[in-house]
């Protein structure tokens, strides 16, 4: 499927504004707080959004004291009214204004994300607050602003731990957060670390070599072909028709290139000619569950055999999705899972496979900070596909976040069981 027939159009009229839109943020679970019928019991798969982690003592305190007494619009009010969820997040177009280049921000968030994420926030019933980047967060912080989450959505620009910046800043703060931990968002963004662990855990990866300068091609007993890029960037940064290598020459020229480009090491590994998947995972450790996988079809037009930043910039015409069952999905889903939870990735997020000759997936890349835009990014796409509206992909996010707090899954027991005390009233 391509996107642009079977997507949303576009965002060009402002998200959440036009009926065409409505689709995008529209979710297929009810409203866990219906205004119309406040006496609805709810199930077990429909948690309240709001009611964990930082939510902390105050709100066990409420609910422990006084939530067994008081009318379910007034809990609604306290419970989720009150809960303030920070964004944090890095605009594109901030760093195009300071003389960055398109390629250089390819993985940073338009405003359309931005508008997507908070409105669907919203009608989950969050109060949000747009916090920005870590420069706009450390001066909120020191002016002794806080928050009852953070939904962290931001790259950072750099250094190989960019992305666990502003996590490590929010732990040091014990405020909770959406996503991986610094830890595993610095394993990750640096693939050839990510591939060392996958291959101790048994879980099937491509052989590799992590090139820091290229003396260490010397050595190196990897058949043709082989694949470079760099390893720490995303979007396909650094990736083109030159990455597929069939020489010690080749190899050497692109790792020099890359190399001399990203200042970052080169991750080399063995080409892998079969079809390229996405597995969507939402949820966390065993509470994981992977979403069918999603193929990533380059047409005859790509001209490419990978998936390069110059074709995820031009997917329209380059590239068509579908997703995929029976026993090779099932396949690519226990792949999936098992390097998402032996990495420790956590809510939401993306694993990346391709089949190698034999026709058996093995994994590419973990994705645990996947994009978000509610058109473009390949989550997104693929909850579509999956019927998952980008609504409903939200608040299984949040509520992942919420149930792995201290005290998380015990304030929301509670609220359930507040629910269930009303039944026999009603009857």
């Amino acid at each position: 499927m391509n996107r642009k027939n079977n997507l949303s159009n576009s965002c060009s009229a402002r998200l959440g504004t036009a009926s065409s839109d409505r689709n995008i943020f529209e979710s297929e679970d009810p409203d866990p707080f219906p205004p119309s019928d406040p006496d609805v019991s709810h199930s077990d798969d429909e948690e309240p959004p709001g009611t964990g982690s930082r939510l902390g003592k105050p709100v066990l305190k409420i609910i422990k004291k006084k939530s067994m007494n008081i009318p379910k619009p007034i809990f609604k009010e306290r419970m989720i009214k009150k809960m303030r969820v920070g964004l944090t997040f890095d605009l594109r177009e901030d760093y195009l204004a300071m003389n960055y280049s398109m390629e250089e921000t390819a993985e940073l968030d338009s405003p359309e994300t931005i508008e997507a994420l908070e409105l669907s926030l919203q009608k989950l019933g969050y109060d949000t607050i747009r916090i920005g980047g870590i420069e706009s967060l450390v001066e909120k912080l020191a002016a002794g602003e806080r928050w009852d989450m953070v939904f962290n959505i931001a790259e950072g620009m750099h250094g190989m731990g960019r992305e666990s910046q502003i996590p490590a800043l929010l732990d040091a703060y014990r405020i909770p957060y959406t996503f991986s931990d610094p830890l595993v968002l610095g394993i990750t963004l640096h693939k050839g670390i990510t591939k060392h662990i996958l291959k101790n855990l048994g879980i099937a990866t491509a052989d590799f070599i992590v090139v820091n300068t290229l003396s260490d091609l010397d050595s190196h007993k990897l058949p043709f072909p082989l694949f470079a890029k760099p390893a720490a960037e995303g979007t396909g940064k650094g990736i083109s028709g030159r990455s597929l290598v069939h020489s010690d020459m080749e190899l050497r020229e692109i790792c020099g290139d890359l190399l001399s480009e990203f200042k970052q090491p080169v991750l080399v590994e063995t080409f892998l000619p079969g079809r390229e998947f996405t597995v969507g995972i939402l949820g966390t450790g065993a509470g994981a569950r992977a979403l069918k996988p999603m193929e990533v079809i380059f047409s005859g037009e790509a001209g490419e055999e990978c998936y390069s930043y110059e074709m995820k910039k031009n997917y329209e015409d380059r590239v068509d999705y579908s997703l995929v069952s029976g026993e090779l999905g099932k396949a690519c889903e226990d792949l999936a899972l098992a390097a998402w939870r032996g990495l420790g990735c956590r809510d939401g997020g993306r694993i990346d496979l391709r089949l190698d000759p034999e026709g058996k997936p093995r994994v590419i890349e973990a994705n645990p900070l996947a994009g978000l835009h509610p058109v473009d990014s390949d989550l997104p796409i693929l909850c579509r596909l999956s019927g998952i509206s980008y609504e409903l992909l939200i608040k299984r996010i949040m509520d992942s976040a919420l149930e792995r707090q201290v005290d998380g899954k015990g304030v929301l027991d509670e609220i359930k069981k507040h629910f269930n005390s009303l039944q026999p009233a009603r009857r």
